[in-house]
C-alpha cells in the first residue's frame, strides 16, 4: 500500500477526465507528475506538481489547472481540502480514516509493507569489500562491506533478484609480497630471526600462517630458494587471508554469494576473449598516449602500446590493456571480470569501491558500456575514508594489522549493529567521523540507541498491555477500531509511515540505503515525540486503564511503527531491541 503512489493515479484520473471534458488539451504527458510530502506539514498531507507541470504544454496559467483539478479531486472521499498555493501547486489533505487505513494495512501485511516491485524481473550483481587477499579487512573496508550489503538488503527489499559479490584480486603481484611475508613467519616458527624490508607484511596476523606452513611441510622451504615455493606460497597464504576475510565478513553478519578469482582470469582465455570483443568492435588500437599530467617524469618517453578507445564510451583518455613487454595491464583482467559479469545476463551491475579508487571509475564505466553495446549500466559508488576517535584522541592503530585499524577491532567495541548503522549515517560519498564514545551512549545523539530505543519501546507496550488482559496479537490490532486513532500528534505518526514505500522505491533507485537510515531516526524521533506528549496528555498514553478497546488502537499505532523499523532495520542488517538495558 503506496499511499502517494494511490494518490498520483487519482490526480493521473481526474487530470483525464479533465482531457476529456475539454479542460485540458489531448496528447498530455503525465510523467513527470508527481505527488509527494509537501515540504511544510503544515500545508498538508501531500502536494501535486500537475499543475506547474502541465501548465506550458497546455498553454494555462498553473492556478486556473490547480483550481480545477482541485475541483475534481475534491470528488474524492479520501480528499477533505485541496488547497492552490503559490505559483500553482496543490495541497492535499487526506480523511483521517487514510491513514487508520493505513495502520490497518501495516499490520496485516508484516514487513512485507513497502516492499517494491520495481525490480521485478531484474538481476543487479552487487560487487563489494573485494579487498586484497594480504591481510584482514581495516576500517575503510568495513565501510564498503556495510554500504554494499545494505545496498543488496535494499535491492533485494525492492525485487531484484541480487547476487552479493566478492573480487579476490589473487592474481598480482602483492600476492607474491604476501607468499614472501608469510615465508618469513614460516622461518620464524623454525626460530630463525627475520626483518621484514619495506614492501613486506608484518602483522602479526601472519604468525599462525607462518606455523601452519611449518605443520604442514615441515622444514622443507627452509634455506630454499623462493623459485622452489613462491608458487605454492601464494596459493597457501590466499587461501588462508580469504579464511580470515571471511570470518571478518561474518563478524559484520555478511555472507557473499560468490567469491571470484582473479587467478582464474589468466591461462584460460578470458582475458583474450574480453580483448577480443572489444576489438571487434574496432575499439582496441596500437598506438602512443600523450604523457602525464602536469610534470612529466624525466625519463618518459612515448611507446607503442595495445589500447582500449574507452574514450568512445565516455572516458578522458584511452587506456592501455597490453603493456610494451606484451604482458596484460592491471585494467585488462578487471575488463574481463565485467564482460563475464555483462555475459552472466545481469541487468545492472554495481561496483563499491574505495574513495582512492576514485579515478578508476570511467574507465571501467566505458568498459562495460563497450562490451554490453551500452545495455547494462554500471553504477560505481565509492566509500569516503572513515576517522575513528576514542576519548576524544585518534583511535591509535592496531599492532596485530601493523599498520591500520581491523574490522574486528571496531567490531569488538561496539558490536557488529552499531558498527553498520553508524556506517550508514552518511552518505557513501561524504566523509565519516566514527567516535567510540557517542556511538556506544544511550541518548538521542546516538543514532542506532535512537532507533533500536523505540522498538524497545513499543514492545514494553506489548508486555504492559498484555500483564492487564489486553489482547495484542497483530490479527486482534488489525481489527480493533481505528477510528479512535484520531489525535493530530497521532495521525502525524501514520503520515510518517506512509512515506516508507516511496521511500524505499527512491532509495533503490539511487542505490542509497543511507535513507532507510535517515527515515528509520525521524520515525523513531515521531514515536518517542508520541511517547513523551503521553505524559501531559494521558488521552495518548498507549495503555488506556479500562478502556482496552481504545488501547488497542493506540497499542496498533505504535506496533506499526516497530514492523517498519524492523523492516528498516533488516534490510541494513541491524537487529531490532526488544529490550533496551
Amino acid at each position: 500500500m503506496n499511499l502517494f503512489a494511490e494518490m498520483r493515479v487519482l490526480v493521473t484520473v481526474a487530470l483525464d477526465k479533465m482531457i476529456t471534458e475539454g479542460q485540458l488539451p489531448q496528447g498530455l504527458s503525465f510523467e513527470n507528475v508527481a505527488v509527494e510530502p509537501p515540504r511544510d506539514a503544515l500545508h498538508g498531507d501531500m502536494a501535486t506538481n500537475a499543475a506547474m507541470v502541465l501548465a506550458k504544454p497546455s498553454r494555462q496559467k498553473p492556478r486556473d489547472i490547480a483550481d480545477k483539478l482541485a475541483a475534481h479531486l475534491m470528488q474524492d472521499p479520501r480528499i477533505t481540502t485541496a488547497d492552490v498555493a503559490g505559483p500553482g501547486f496543490l495541497n492535499l489533505r487526506l480523511a483521517p480514516t487514510v491513514w487508520q487505513g493505513l495502520v490497518k494495512n501495516i499490520l496485516e501485511q508484516g514487513t512485507a509493507f513497502g516492499r517494491s516491485s520495481i525490480g521485478a524481473g531484474k538481476r543487479v550483481n552487487v560487487e563489494y569489500v573485494s579487498a586484497n587477499p594480504t591481510g584482514p579487512l581495516h576500517v575503510g573496508h568495513t565501510r564498503g562491506a556495510v554500504f554494499g550489503d545494505a545496498l543488496a538488503g535494499l535491492l533485494d527489499y525492492a525485487g531484484y533478484e541480487v547476487t552479493r559479490e566478492y573480487y579476490v584480486n589473487d592474481g598480482g603481484a602483492q600476492v607474491d609480497v604476501l607468499a614472501r611475508s608469510v615465508y618469513l613467519r614460516y622461518l620464524e616458527a623454525h626460530g630463525q630471526e627475520v626483518a621484514f624490508e619495506d614492501g613486506t607484511y608484518p602483522g602479526d596476523y601472519l604468525i599462525p600462517v607462518g606455523q601452519a606452513l611449518k605443520d604442514k611441510v615441515g622444514d622443507a622451504f627452509v634455506g630454499k630458494g623462493e623459485q622452489y615455493w613462491l608458487a605454492e606460497l601464494r596459493e597457501f597464504a590466499t587461501e588462508a587471508m580469504m579464511m580470515l576475510i571471511r570470518a571478518d565478513l561474518a563478524q559484520l553478519g555478511i555472507k557473499m554469494d560468490r567469491f571470484y578469482s582473479e587467478k582464474s582470469l589468466y591461462g584460460t582465455g578470458r582475458i583474450e576473449a574480453a580483448i577480443e570483443d572489444l576489438r571487434g568492435k574496432g575499439l582496441i588500437y596500437e598506438g602512443y598516449l600523450d604523457p602525464p599530467k602536469g610534470k612529466k617524469p624525466e625519463d618518459w618517453e612515448p611507446r607503442e602500446q595495445t589500447l582500449f578507445e574507452s574514450t568512445e564510451h565516455g572516458d578522458d583518455v584511452d587506456r592501455p590493456v597490453m603493456k610494451s613487454d606484451g604482458s596484460w595491464t592491471y585494467f585488462a583482467p578487471d575488463i574481463a571480470y565485467h564482460y563475464d559479469k555483462v555475459n552472466r545476463g545481469y541487468d545492472l551491475l554495481i561496483d563499491v569501491f574505495g574513495a582512492d579508487h576514485g579515478g578508476y571509475v570511467k574507465r571501467m564505466k566505458a568498459a562495460v558500456s563497450a562490451l554490453s553495446g551500452g545495455t547494462v549500466p554500471l553504477d560505481v559508488k565509492l566509500t569516503q575514508l572513515v576517522k575513528l576517535f576514542k576519548n576524544g584522541e585518534p583511535f591509535k592503530m592496531s599492532k596485530r594489522a601493523g599498520t591500520f585499524v581491523t574490522l574486528r577491532d571496531v567490531v569488538d567495541q561496539v558490536g557488529p549493529d552499531v558498527t553498520r548503522f553508524v556506517m550508514l549515517t552518511r552518505k557513501n560519498d561524504a566523509p565519516l567521523d566514527f567516535d567510540f564514545d557517542k556511538v556506544l551512549e544511550q541518548s538521542r545523539e546516538n543514532p542506532v540507541f535512537y532507533v533500536q530505543y523505540a522498538h524497545a519501546r513499543v514492545c514494553s507496550v506489548l508486555r504492559k498491555a498484555t500483564e492487564v488482559n489486553i489482547e495484542v496479537s497483530d490479527a486482534t490490532l488489525s481489527a480493533a477500531d481505528l477510528s479512535k486513532l484520531d489525535h493530530q500528534a497521532e495521525l502525524a505518526v501514520a503520515r510518517k509511515l506512509a512515506e516508507w514505500p516511496r521511500l524505499v522505491e527512491i532509495a533503490a533507485r539511487t542505490n542509497e540505503p543511507h535513507r532507510i537510515a535517515f527515515y528509520l531516526y525521524e520515525l523513531a524521533a515521531d514515536l518517542h515525540g508520541l511517547w513523551n506528549k503521553g505524559h501531559d496528555e494521558p488521552s495518548l498514553r498507549f495503555v488506556q486503564e479500562g478502556d482496552s478497546t481504545t488501547s488497542q488502537a493506540k497499542i496498533a499505532l505504535a506496533r506499526a511503527v516497530a514492523v517498519v523499523i524492523s523492516a528498516g532495520l533488516d534490510i541494513l542488517g541491524v537487529k531490532p531491541m526488544d529490550v533496551m538495558r
